[in-house]
């Protein structure tokens, strides 16, 4: 919450695979890579709970089966917050709707939106990713932009002054990648390395404290790092050689090293990756393979392997291959396939899963009217959002 090769981190990821250990990111380069992220683009559809406008729709009646969000095409791409979207058009502007009681959107106000609505001032922007409250921008130059609820830090510009417009991150000038999480905020560096701030209670920031921090610190002794992705209060790193690392609160196993501890600084988890993304107390691997791994809390099903039983170790992600991408809500998760169609699981209270009811699903089942899916944009407490390719 938050990323493919194509990450929920989405265009960011592609191009920290490609870019990692060369050069970091010029406008033509990042702009060339975020198009070939999901060329040419496409259009978020949503589903679910919708009693902040965070379904796009124009209204804010909840629905159970998906349906596009008009008025907005060429997104390359798009991350949801727990009640807020931000979506990266293919010209690099950006849009927003939802919530915006903590000034999440950007906008200079307070007042929710019912449709998408451009970020005033940013441009030529290669990457976009939400938190619960705030939301993230990645520029061409490597500096990253922050706005909305900065309670622990989690907008990194030194202080905890809630913003209503974009900021930028303190001493952070070689960034390709972002994500974040529910109060902290991670940057992949060009150098393979990564950064992190906001809170820090459980460990989430991975330097081997429980120091809240305002401005980036880096993440343990990490190198190598090509994808990263944001839980509620623990983190994710995806190595070059496909191994995965976790750190952070672990009250559910959601960091996956076989203990409900705690971790400071972060450990391998598994091998075999290529994408990762995390759920509130859970998180998701998607393998070479084209298999899907979880781990983490479990009570609401949404690990996907026929359970509701918690694990501590990844478990195997029952009834999907062939996935190219995968997102995750706070307790949902969804996967989209080669062949365009998308599955989902987990919590199904208010219609996220997006198969017509609201009965949770332990293993995935095949969202009705969606073919197309090119990116998993996931979703938050109680919806889901996904690219559809034109």
């Amino acid at each position: 919450m938050t990323h493919r090769g194509l990450t929920r981190r989405g265009v960011a990821c592609a191009a920290a695979l490609v870019m990692v250990g060369l050069v970091a990111p010029g406008p033509a380069q990042a702009r060339m890579v975020a198009a070939a992220a999901i060329d040419p683009g496409g259009v978020p559809w949503t589903w679910g709970g919708n009693s902040f406008g965070q379904l796009g729709n124009g209204t804010t009646q909840a629905r159970l089966t998906p349906g596009p969000v008009t008025g907005l095409a060429d997104v390359v791409d798009l991350h949801g917050g727990r009640e807020h979207v931000a979506a990266l058009r293919g010209d690099g502007t950006v849009w927003v709707w939802g919530s915006n009681q903590q000034g999440q959107l950007g906008l200079n106000d307070r007042t929710n939106r019912t449709r998408p609505t451009q970020v005033p001032g940013l441009a030529d922007v290669t990457a976009v990713e939400t938190g619960h409250n705030h939301s993230m921008a990645l520029l061409p130059n490597g500096t990253v932009r922050t706005w909305g609820l900065n309670a622990d830090g989690q907008l990194g510009d030194g202080t905890t002054t809630l913003r209503r417009t974009p900021v930028t991150v303190v001493g952070l000038t070689d960034a390709i990648a972002i994500a974040a999480g529910r109060n902290m905020s991670y940057a992949l560096r060009a150098d393979g390395t990564v950064v992190a701030w906001g809170r820090n209670d459980q460990g989430q920031l991975g330097d081997g404290t429980t120091v809240r921090r305002t401005t980036p610190v880096r993440v343990g002794s990490l190198t190598g790092v090509t994808g990263i992705a944001g839980g509620r209060d623990h983190g994710l790193a995806l190595r070059s050689d496909g191994s995965v690392w976790a750190w952070g609160s672990n009250d559910y196993g959601q960091v996956g090293n076989g203990t409900r501890t705690d971790q400071r600084s972060p450990v391998q988890v598994t091998t075999g990756v290529q994408q990762v993304i995390a759920g509130a107390h859970h998180s998701y691997a998607l393998r070479t393979t084209g298999t899907v791994a979880s781990w983490g809390r479990n009570y609401r099903a949404n690990l996907g392997d026929g359970t509701t039983t918690l694990r501590t170790r990844p478990v195997t992600v029952r009834n999907v291959t062939s996935v190219v991408s995968i997102g995750s809500g706070r307790d949902t998760g969804m996967a989209a396939l080669a062949d365009g169609r998308l599955m989902a699981w987990g919590s199904n209270g208010a219609g996220q899963v997006g198969d017509g009811t609201t009965v949770n699903r332990s293993t995935p089942v095949l969202v009705p009217g969606v073919t197309g899916a090119v990116l998993a944009g996931g979703g938050g407490q109680e919806y889901a959002v996904v690219v559809v390719a034109p």
